[in-house]
């Protein structure tokens, strides 16, 4: 899969996603990772990307010429994909929406600064508005490196163990059961039984059982989106008194 990133700073993207496995995905061709810095597309004396606003105001604006002939020249080279744009305006990124970049076969992000972008910009090439949350950053880099990474171990051969991003939080819309590992005892806490019976399937029903009263105590807000059986919604019931009602 290969990721385009319209910047003015291609370093801070390329620099955080150099590391450990999605480092180790584009070293092995897994992924690839294209950031392309649009001032070099500036047709402006001194490289400039951006102007006061029309109207006044606070602020400089990103200019439409450079992002927009950056984006042309990228798409003679790699071909059209859905190009994302981070702001506070869009819609929130989550686990579904990382799943469904992940079916893609090329995505292109676009990095805005200053007080926001051309507006026309917006309505010639994006076509998904993106948020982090709702917070605001002096640039988009860190929130397209954050999607990169969500998305990029969803691609098969990313992760040593391609079904571990099936049992992880918020896949199905449930949060993670807890994890242990060695030794058994520190500093006076056991790790469960059931976790050392070598009883496969009362393993599967204590990790599920976990992961139900997990989301029902931090996140409750996901348990009517998740896909439950009738044996889940009896346990909710029965030890959360949780009756769910579907979405």
């Amino acid at each position: 899969m290969k990721f385009n990133v319209l910047t003015l700073f291609p370093d801070m993207v390329m620099d955080s996603l150099n590391h450990s496995i999605i480092g180790k995905a584009m070293e092995k061709g897994i992924i690839q990772v294209n950031s392309i810095n649009f001032r070099d597309f500036s047709d402006s004396k001194h490289n400039s990307v951006d102007d006061y606003p029309y109207g006044g105001g606070a602020g400089m604006v990103i200019q439409a010429q450079p992002v927009l002939d950056a984006y042309e020249d990228l798409v003679k080279k790699e071909g059209t994909s859905r190009l994302i744009y981070l702001t506070p305006q869009g819609k929130t990124f989550n686990q579904a929406m990382a799943e469904e970049f992940a079916r893609e076969d090329q995505l292109t992000f676009l990095c805005g600064h200053y007080e926001g972008i051309d507006e026309r910009i917006i309505d010639s090439i994006v076509t998904d508005e993106v948020s982090i949350g709702d917070f605001v950053l002096t640039g988009g880099e860190m929130a397209v490196v954050l999607i990169i990474d969500a998305v990029a171990r969803l691609i098969p051969g990313v992760l040593k163990n391609n079904t571990s991003s099936e049992h992880e939080s918020f896949h199905d819309y449930l949060l993670e059961y807890p994890q242990y590992s060695r030794p058994e005892i520190y500093k006076g806490m056991s790790v469960p039984k059931v976790l050392l019976s070598g009883h496969h399937k009362n393993i599967e029903i204590w990790r599920r059982e976990q992961s139900l009263l997990r989301t029902y105590k931090k996140r409750p807000d996901l348990l009517p989106f998740a896909n439950l059986t009738e044996s889940d919604k009896q346990f909710l019931k029965k030890y959360c008194n949780y009756e769910v009602n579907m979405l």
